[in-house]
């Protein structure tokens, strides 16, 4: 299964579809989940600095950003790690299962 009648084939099928729009769906989530807390963050550090440099206790040096900016990144790395894995699993079978399902 070759050539242009084959891509239209595939960009028409109704598996096809339905899995390139739940994986954009995903997709849109995760990089909202990722990219709505980072601009808080920024925000917040541009218009209200004071917030970021509080101290989380008396004695302690380190200010209630560090934590954030940490779990910030922490997050992200596990975000991605579960659009890697969803990806090379559930996406790469379906996508499987439809190869097979065209070349009947």
């Amino acid at each position: 299964m070759q050539g242009p009648a084959s891509y239209s084939a595939v960009q028409h099928n109704p598996s096809f579809c339905e899995f390139v729009k739940r994986r954009k769906q995903f997709t849109a989530l995760l990089s909202l989940a990722i990219v709505v807390p980072y601009c808080a963050f920024i925000l917040v550090a541009a218009l209200t600095p004071h917030v970021l440099v509080m101290r989380i206790s008396e004695a302690s040096h380190i200010t209630i950003g560090w934590p954030i900016g940490l779990a910030l990144i922490f997050v992200s790395w596990l975000l991605t790690g579960w659009y890697v894995l969803r990806s090379n699993g559930e996406f790469t079978q379906r996508l499987d299962a439809i190869v097979l399902e065209l070349k009947k």
